[in-house]
């Protein structure tokens, strides 16, 4: 089968043809169908986030058809539309039992630790493998599997709640389903961050209050529109201390702020405002199994649409994904491209 892999580190990905693994008696091997381009393949590519071995096949948002299955397996059949989660997990050690599986002992992340999407075909455990409905198409659940997931654990680990007010810094695939998400869970105003005036376009039409932080200094716009109070929760999506910072200082009293974008930057804390208001600052890892089903079903619902996240396909080429992989580094790229093998 084709893949597109990282050979070594700061260097373009190339094609390759590798042998396809039969599945074992608890594996499905999944004929991919879309495979979502995130900005978290190109810290791998960059060497800001470490992978196991080179060379490896990127990519962790994946959806496909089942084209074999283990023996044991009998929930599953071949020809079945399936989206598949990015950790491989024991479902044995504390964290699994826990319902806290993207910490397991034996944890290893598809596209990081073994070879994932960008490739015709993988081969993985039944346990991270999810049907879809067929009004979910292939491109919006390959996203669903990272950027929606990512954003709805961040809603639920920063205890956002019905009425509350949500800053997002960053509308890329994860500001864009956070801003669904929350308006699903039943968001009061909603501040859409960014630089881009087409994302802060296409986030009005969904009902946001749009940032230009060109134009503007966020945290004085925010401050102003709520009236100096600020806002419950804010989602910091890009990963700079710039916006890290900026995240922090919006906050009401009681807020909390979820930190979601990488980086190996630190940034810093108004201590004494930080105290004075009781602010939570939360780190926020990947996302839940238990999660998969809630976001399947709200997009079944219509209530999580991803037609303004996937805005671009290319074909599994490697100088396709290698010119997304600029676009994304210079945070110039669409809101999500998806490649369609």
């Amino acid at each position: 089968m084709k893949a597109v892999q990282l050979i070594e580190i700061g260097k373009d990905l190339e094609l390759r043809e590798l042998p396809t693994r039969k599945p074992k008696n608890d594996e499905v091997l999944v004929r991919i169908r879309a495979a979502g381009i995130c900005h978290s393949d190109v810290h791998y590519r960059e060497g800001t986030s470490s992978v196991d071995n080179l060379p490896i096949t990127l990519g962790h948002e994946i959806a496909g058809e089942i084209e074999m299955v283990g023996s044991d397996i009998t929930d599953f059949k071949i020809g079945d539309r399936v989206c598949v989660n990015y950790m491989i997990t024991c479902g044995r050690c504390k964290y699994c039992v826990q319902g806290t599986e993207q910490f397991c002992i034996e944890g290893k992340m598809i596209g990081k630790n073994i070879n994932g999407g960008y490739a015709e075909k993988i081969t993985v455990p039944i346990r991270g493998i999810f049907k879809l409905p067929d009004s979910v198409s292939f491109e919006h659940a390959a996203v669903m599997m990272c950027s929606s997931s990512t954003s709805l654990h961040a809603l639920r680990k920063t205890r956002f709640k019905p009425g509350e007010s949500l800053a997002i810094f960053g509308l890329g695939g994860l500001g864009i389903s956070a801003l669904q998400l929350a308006k699903s869970l039943g968001a009061g105003k909603i501040y859409a961050v960014d630089i881009d005036i087409k994302k802060l376009e296409t986030a009005e039409k969904m009902g946001a209050i749009s940032v230009n932080a060109n134009e503007v200094d966020p945290v004085v716009k925010i401050m102003e529109l709520t009236e100096g109070d600020g806002v419950d929760v804010a989602l910091e999506l890009i990963g700079l201390p710039l916006t890290m910072d900026q995240g922090a200082k919006v906050l009401a009293c009681f807020g909390r702020l979820g930190l979601v974008g990488i980086t190996t930057d630190k940034f810093e804390i108004d201590s004494y405002k930080a105290i004075g208001r009781e602010k939570e600052i939360i780190g926020v890892s990947d996302h839940l199994l238990s999660e998969i089903p809630f976001l399947l079903e709200l997009a079944e619902q219509g209530k999580l649409d991803l037609t303004n996240v996937v805005t671009k396909t290319v074909p599994l080429e490697a100088d396709a994904i290698n010119e997304i992989h600029k676009q994304l580094k210079e945070f110039k790229a669409d809101f999500r491209t998806v490649i369609v093998p």
